[in-house]
């Protein structure tokens, strides 16, 4: 996957496009810059970047061009966050049981201590 996706991701404004399409569907890109207090050069120049790290596909209907979410790439995104999880999962388990093998080794100490007190 490429690094691309996570820059893309970085930007607020960009998250906030890719949830509007992820509700919609498909919308015109008129209708994207209406949603924002910014001009549509700064719109436009955001949805270039989604195009770019392939987030976005971009449909030329008459005068308009109308995004749509990259389902695949939402989908490798996805199966990436898994695979991360799974990983930190392994690790956290692998820590609980270190833990509790210590705190059973700590209580065994200090059983056999008050015994031959």
């Amino acid at each position: 996957m490429a690094s691309d996706i996570f820059s893309a991701l970085a930007d607020p404004t960009r998250r906030k496009i890719l949830e509007m399409l992820a509700d919609y569907d498909e919308l015109p890109a008129s209708e994207i810059h209406n949603q924002f207090q910014v001009s549509p050069q700064a719109i436009s120049q955001h949805l270039k970047i989604l195009r770019e790290a392939n987030l976005v596909h971009v449909e030329k209907r008459a005068q308009q061009r109308i995004y749509r979410i990259n389902t695949e790439a939402m989908v490798q995104l996805e199966q990436w966050s898994q695979s991360m999880r799974q990983r930190w999962s392994r690790r956290l388990d692998a820590l609980e049981a270190v833990l509790k093998a210590e705190m059973r080794k700590n209580a065994n100490a200090q059983n056999e201590q008050e015994e031959s007190e």
